[in-house]
């Protein structure tokens, strides 16, 4: 008897294809995306250097934190 198995779907042994990770959701990043990405806790001080930080980076400064 055959053992059947899914079409298609994720394989446990292969790596996820590049153009299929995304870290960008098409929404604005906040201040509080990019302290929780950086594993921070939420503070006053870790939201302030959140807000410098896309300040000076946009939303790019969570494309940089993230694999």
């Amino acid at each position: 008897m055959p053992t059947s198995q899914p079409a298609s779907g994720p394989s446990e042994d292969r790596a996820t294809p590049d153009d299929l990770l995304h870290t960008r959701t098409g929404t604005e990043v906040s201040p509080e995306d990019l302290v929780l990405a950086s594993g921070k806790d939420i503070t006053p001080r870790s939201m302030e250097w959140a807000k410098r930080k896309l300040e000076a980076e946009g939303p790019a400064a969570l494309e940089k934190m993230l694999p």
